[in-house]
């Protein structure tokens, strides 16, 4: 019989390895299951294969749904393998449904249920994992689920406000660049070979306009795709390196307008988060890991580490906050206030809620003001093709005029 090396998780949660005979796959999934391990990765002889593990197509919004869902079956009595059976098969979603299934297998073999979920990273999270080891571990698995689902859609809500923020300006941009390409390349050229069998004078803004044309209609245009397509893809390659991340995302904070917004909205997800983590029961420092790791901004995951690293030396939490420049006074003042009452969850909730109405009304008055801006925008590069290719014909007109 073959020897397999395997790798998973124990009743306890904690990751166990080794070396086991067995005659085949199944059956060294079988012995494990007496165990009481649930397998993420097997192998023979060198040749690994992991536990299906499906996360791609899972939305925020669908996690939502079965969080709140589960959080009522719990708080109804029904047993865990129960829960995600009947979850499992009333899930539209294949890849979720496959997920949930995975799960529930794992549970049936004797693993936690943040153990199962940990083996799938891409639809459970650290904080997700986290809290439902610490509702596991205190009791309170259906409250945890609540404040899981609750957390979830509050979040979706703000990434719902950021996307209202940006598809405006962009939408409209990308038709004005649509109009101003096509009128350069199918519209312009008419004009000059007109101006040039009329052999009339042409005013610097028609000239101007005729040399983008041909620059468009010519191998220029294509070469100017190229290097904006280039620039566009080492800028990405630069964003995922962790110099570039916090580079870039200083430079969004700092932004007069959006940078104002993202701050916002980073002040919010970090409150939010941290507060949902510690109202669970997750150690503050545990709690600060998980925050600055899903805060999705490497300033604002820098500053939370630097405070991860004073409050691991006994400093207090609201200092490394002053420190880093990154928090407003008034939040750095409410959380020194909670840590002083000992009700920091509770405060940090608070200043969430505030911080979410806050971006809200943000939004809307960026997209009362851009509305006005881009309408103005597009009505000055547009108009100024069109009035430039009618300048020469007016010179025209006035010296026929004076002819007569």
């Amino acid at each position: 019989m073959p020897d397999y090396k395997y790798q998973g998780t124990n009743r306890a949660g904690s990751s166990v390895s080794g070396v086991m005979t067995a005659t085949s796959k199944e059956d060294l999934k079988n012995i494990l299951k007496r165990q009481q391990i649930a397998p993420t990765k097997m192998s023979e002889k060198g040749k690994e294969f992991n536990i299906p593990v499906f996360g791609g197509g899972v939305s925020a919004k669908e996690l939502a749904i079965f969080t709140r869902q589960f959080s009522v079956m719990i708080d109804a009595g029904l047993p865990l393998v129960q829960c995600l059976e009947i979850l499992a098969s009333q899930q539209e979603n294949k890849s979720f449904q496959k997920v949930l299934t995975a799960t529930r297998s794992q549970v049936e073999g004797g693993a936690t249920l943040s153990a199962s979920m940990r083996s799938a990273p891409k639809v459970f999270d650290g904080l997700y994992v986290n809290m439902v080891e610490a509702g596991e571990t205190g009791g309170i698995l259906d409250t945890i689920l609540q404040r899981l689902s609750g957390y979830i859609e509050k979040n979706v809500k703000l990434q719902r406000a950021v996307k209202s923020a940006m598809v405006y300006p962009i939408g409209v941009l990308s038709i004005a660049g649509g109009v101003i390409v096509l009128l350069l390349w199918k519209v312009v050229p008419i004009f000059a070979t007109l101006f040039a069998g009329l052999g009339v004078t042409l005013p610097l803004p028609t000239r101007i306009v005729i040399m983008l044309s041909n620059m468009v209609g010519s191998y220029f245009g294509l070469l100017g795709l190229i290097v904006i397509g280039m620039g566009i893809f080492g800028l990405k390659l630069y964003y995922e390196t962790p110099q570039g991340r916090f580079v870039m995302d200083t430079i969004i904070l700092r932004l007069p307008v959006i940078g104002i917004l993202m701050r916002k909205i980073a002040v919010a997800r970090f409150t939010r988060t941290l507060g949902t983590l510690i109202s669970s029961g997750v150690p503050i420092l545990e709690g600060l890991d998980i925050t600055a790791r899903t805060a999705g901004n490497a300033v604002v995951e820098r500053a939370l580490f630097s405070v991860r690293k004073s409050l691991e030396e006994g400093k207090s939490l609201t200092e490394p906050l002053k420190e880093c420049d990154v928090f407003p006074g008034m939040v750095t003042q409410m959380i020194a206030v909670g840590e002083q009452t000992g009700a920091m969850d509770a405060m940090l909730s608070k200043i969430a809620d505030f911080y979410e109405e806050e971006v809200d009304a943000a939004v809307k008055d960026l997209l009362t003001a851009l509305e006005p801006i881009m309408i103005v925008f597009l009505g000055i590069v547009v108009g100024g093709v069109v009035i430039s290719m009618y300048l020469p014909l007016f010179t025209l007109i006035g010296k026929l005029s004076d002819t007569h």
